[in-house]
């Protein structure tokens, strides 16, 4: 079938933003490790910052309250998302197992509420990466001192530095990251190596240790209902995982893996989530046992409107590797520490470029900008600015607004798992509502207790679908229909149409689908529209679908009433699917074909509400819209009728 220009040009936009899960031809994939290096950048990343954090929420507790986070990553998150990457093996990520949740428009806004959680904690990711790279950068004692007093324009200049990479063309490269984090991890294992060693030779650090441990808590039973009171507020050390099932298209497979299920690439991908995990999981909970007994407390205090920042805020383990290793040492680490956080900055926005073209352009809901690389790039630059100073470039500040995207994102997932494996009737129904469980208490803590995540998130949300419904309003007008295919009744009556004569198609809205409701309107057309009687008629009849979806394959059966030719289909919306198939009869036989509509009475305005909500209104007009806009040369345009 020949298309119009127009329409070629609207379904290579599409296809080109679905996503590499709908290219995973245009892929090299990579062993498993490598492809760890490349999620680790951001995962592995948080080391920058996470004991810092952990000991302004926790204090002395902060070890207790990270070994309960590591409890959770292992026996928590790890399971749920080896589930996640078995049911979507091609880079959906988690939010596609809860698309189908919901029906209509119910379940796109609930994607749309999904994709602002998701905008936060990518967002935050750039903006508080950002914000540790500038506290390395400028706690350095070789980089003078005119930059102690400019971090939020070291952030500034960090974030559009990294915007300018993408505006150039930026690719991950997966062998760059595994540089950065092999260093990176093998430059903080000397650091804790060095910081047990101290603990090792000086036993009073431990003393005391326990010593405030047990003067604020009292017993270990205390000690353990305090952590886990407090371990929501160090949910930074969970991020990667949803990185981790995304980028699984880049995950080798096995030559004889099946399309659908290529359990080759799913059991490599489990194994990138295990080792990241057991990684992560060893050197945070060392991280935040040689940081809490080897810094003093004054050392973590964030800056105030009446104090300087501590010298280990933000950058507790830098802290130590200047300490005990020598400023040489220690700036070898800045710089690593520098380069892992700006790689996880450039992570973080590679996944919003794939994220949003990934949903939002099958609900109709992208705007022309977000077809292209760089408008978006752009937009999102921006959006970081604004934060960075909402924030004053503060790390522990934003610590809230990430964990609250971070968290909202893992339990939809831990729910999405949990209703997958209770359908099914698993054994392990119930553990995996139990992590459902913890995940929703630590995400409704963390917003409790750090509402400005919340606050950020919301304002993303309203954001996307503001933008999303006006995009959507923008674009109803535009063909929405992939293709067309007949079956074999359909076709013969299109073909007998063809050889007798003009081709005359009457709209039909189906009420009892009988031979005296074709034979009343056959007269009625042919008399009001001076239709020959030579000229055959085929009733088309469109019945409305889910309007929430917004392109799809208009499939069209043919019907024999009592010799009466009707052909019926089913559409998101009803102008946009004639149309649709008036061009298809146009390229089919090469005639330009008729069709004829009465006229329809009522509010002009509330027509306009159920077109765009419900997909049909007032369709005579809009379907010559439909076609104006698809068509450009009136003379190869389908004639639009209205009359009776």
């Amino acid at each position: 079938m020949l298309w119009p220009r127009a329409c070629e040009r609207r379904a290579l936009d599409v296809e080109e933003m679905e996503g590499p899960h709908e290219r995973e031809g245009q892929h090299h994939t990579h062993p498993w490790w490598k492809v760890m290096c490349l999620t680790g950048v951001d995962y592995f990343s948080t080391l920058g910052y996470q004991p810092g954090i952990a000991f302004l929420a926790a204090g002395a507790l902060a070890p207790i309250a990270t070994l309960v986070l590591v409890v959770l990553t292992l026996f928590g998150a790890l399971p749920m998302y080896n589930r996640v990457a078995a049911e979507s093996p091609h880079g959906d990520g988690s939010i596609s197992m809860l698309e189908n949740l919901l029906s209509r428009w119910k379940g796109k806004l609930f994607v749309l509420c999904l994709l602002g959680f998701a905008a936060t904690s990518f967002i935050i990711t750039i903006t508080l990466s950002a914000a540790d790279a500038a506290v390395h950068i400028i706690d350095n004692p070789y980089v003078p001192q005119f930059f102690h007093h400019h971090q939020i324009a070291v952030t500034l200049f960090l974030i559009a530095a990294l915007g300018a990479v993408f505006l150039k063309g930026f690719k991950e490269a997966i062998g760059i990251a595994v540089v950065i984090v092999v260093v990176y991890i093998l430059l903080n294992v000397v650091v804790l190596g060095v910081g047990f060693y101290k603990l090792a030779t000086q036993p009073q650090l431990m003393v005391n240790w326990k010593d405030a441990l047990f003067g604020v808590h009292g017993n270990p039973l205390m000690m353990v209902a305090a952590a886990l009171i407090v371990f929501p507020k160090l949910a930074l050390g969970l991020s990667g995982f949803e990185t981790g099932v995304v980028v699984m298209p880049l995950v080798e497979g096995e030559p004889g893996d099946d399309r659908q299920k290529p359990m080759g690439r799913i059991n490599n991908t489990r194994k990138l989530l295990k080792a990241a995990a057991l990684i992560m999981s060893v050197l945070l909970l060392a991280s935040s046992v040689v940081t809490t007994m080897l810094i003093p407390a004054a050392a973590f205090q964030p800056e105030t409107a009446t104090t300087p920042a501590g010298e280990a805020s933000g950058r507790a383990l830098a802290y130590l590797a200047h300490t005990f290793l020598g400023d040489i040492f220690g700036t070898v680490y800045d710089v690593s520490t520098i380069l892992i956080l700006w790689f996880a900055g450039s992570s973080a926005l590679a996944g919003l470029l794939n994220i949003v073209p990934r949903y939002l352009p099958r609900y109709g809901m992208a705007p022309n900008w977000a077809k292209a690389t760089r408008p978006l790039v752009i937009v999102f630059t921006i959006i970081c600015f604004a934060v960075t100073v909402l924030f004053k470039a503060n790390v522990e500040a934003q610590g809230g607004a990430y964990a609250t995207g971070v968290l909202a994102l893992m339990t939809s997932a831990a729910i999405a798992v949990a209703l997958s494996v209770w359908r099914e009737g698993s054994a392990w129904r119930w553990a995996f509502l139990l992590i459902a469980l913890v995940f929703a208490y630590t995400t409704v803590v963390n917003i409790i207790e750090q509402p400005e995540g919340l606050k950020i998130a919301s304002a993303f949300i309203g954001f996307i679908i503001v933008v999303s419904l006006v995009s959507r309003v923008s674009r109803t007008t535009e063909l929405r229909v992939e293709r067309v295919e007949l079956d074999e009744t359909a076709r013969a009556f299109v073909e007998e149409a063809d050889r007798r004569g003009e081709i005359r198609i009457v709209t039909n809205r189906c009420d009892r689908g009988d031979v005296s409701e074709y034979e009343f309107k056959e007269r009625e057309k042919r008399a009001d529209n001076h239709i020959p009687t030579r000229d055959p008629i085929l009733f088309f009849e469109v019945k409305p679908g889910d309007a929430s979806e917004f392109a799809g394959v208009l499939k069209v059966t043919g019907a024999d009433v009592d010799g009466y030719h009707v052909l019926r289909a089913e559409s998101p919306a009803v102008p946009n699917a004639i149309a649709a198939f008036l061009l298809h009869l146009r390229d089919r036989t090469g005639k330009v074909p008729h069709v004829y509509f009465g006229w329809s009475e009522g509010n002009p305005l509330a027509y306009l509400f159920k077109y765009v909500a419900f997909g049909e209104g007032d369709t005579a007009p809009v379907t010559h819209e439909v076609l104006r806009q698809a068509e450009e040369d009136p003379e190869r345009r389908p004639v639009v009728h209205v009359g009776g």
